[in-house]
């Protein structure tokens, strides 16, 4: 049985990784320090081949005793956040990912370097694209256009320039991912939250989807958006993130590529807005917007080309917004009558 280690496991993404692995027969050790959301209960914590260690990724020691044993680093903690949080903790986001990083990297080379370690796995993030101005953004583009101008965008290309460096000098072999917009359940409030209020509705994480379904759950009507509305993304659901991460990370042809996993289906904030809101209210009442002022870092566009994983690595993110809009409203419904959002 091949074994993984996942930082970051007890994570929004890290959650659905960690089971996607235990589905395809993985040994699995997750750590985490449980520093977002505190500590939250995954349905795989009692799973016989996943074992659950609480610490920093910081530490770099600690991870290379973990790594001593696995086949593959999936190396996914980060301090990250909605778009509220790159404003509120735009150093920190630097400086503790980048310490983030650096350990991981010095305890993979070492665990590399003694035999069983085969690769890393990084997670970085579409913010590389935060610059871009042409579209859909391909992989290599992040090299030809300017470098994001938020500290957490930066950060998230510096990962990707670890990851080269390490093979360049200790041939540390590497899969660098950008997954865009993740949506999915198991996310709850930050403890580090900001008091940010959108019209009467204190904002959940500051993602679009969850802020979005908890106002609408909550009757605010009309319904605030930050913007104009036109900001185009693509929602990929959590389950098809993390098959898409662990099939890169097991692919002969992803040794040092990177990929960008993502569905194909585009949409506004305002068609999501107006699809939350006829889910949960019906087609018969009128949906009635009002702008409020976005974000500094509130990027315009953000869209991927996906032709090369699904080229290289057989893989589509094939649920759809509407299907995911099905999980994830009544899981956050649930989640605020227990008061965790």
């Amino acid at each position: 049985m091949e074994k993984v280690l996942v930082s970051g496991s007890a994570g929004f993404i890290g959650g659905y990784v960690v089971e996607e692995l235990l589905s395809r027969g993985y040994a699995v050790v997750g750590i985490d320090n449980f520093a977002k959301y505190g500590r939250v209960r995954r349905s795989c914590d009692d799973h016989p081949d996943y074992a659950l260690v609480e610490g920093d990724a910081r530490d770099a020691g600690l991870l290379g005793s973990l790594l001593a044993d696995c086949d593959h680093f999936i190396a996914g903690a980060a301090m990250i956040g909605g778009i509220s949080y790159f404003h509120a903790y735009a150093y920190d986001l630097l400086a503790a990912n980048e310490r983030i990083i650096a350990a991981s990297c010095d305890a993979a080379i070492q665990a590399h370097r003694a035999g069983r370690l085969r690769k890393v796995t990084y997670l970085s993030s579409s913010m590389v694209f935060e610059s871009a101005d042409r579209w859909p953004s391909h992989e290599g583009q992040e090299l030809q256009i300017p470098p994001p101008f938020s500290s957490y965008g930066f950060q998230k290309l510096a990962v990707e320039y670890f990851a080269r460096a390490a093979w360049d000098q200790y041939r540390l072999p590497y899969t660098i991912l950008r997954p865009f917009n993740c949506v999915g359940i198991g996310e709850s409030r930050a403890l580090g939250d900001q008091e940010i209020l959108s019209g009467n509705v204190r904002l959940a994480m500051s993602h679009v989807v969850p802020d979005l379904v908890q106002k609408v759950l909550k009757g605010q009507d009309p319904l605030h958006i930050l913007g104009s509305g036109d900001q185009v993304r693509h929602y990929t659901y959590g389950g098809d993130l993390a098959r898409g991460i662990v099939t890169a990370m097991a692919h002969p042809q992803a040794r040092n590529e990177d990929f960008n996993l993502s569905t194909a289906e585009r949409s506004t904030v305002l068609e999501l807005a107006d699809l939350i809101w006829r889910k949960i209210n019906g087609a018969g009442r009128p949906l009635r917007i009002v702008h409020d002022d976005p974000f500094a870092h509130d990027v315009q566009r953000r869209v991927p080309a996906t032709g090369k994983a699904k080229r290289v690595l057989g893989f589509e993110a094939a649920t759809t917004l509407d299907q995911t809009l099905d999980e994830v409203i009544p899981w956050i419904a649930q989640a605020i009558r227990a008061g965790t959002i």
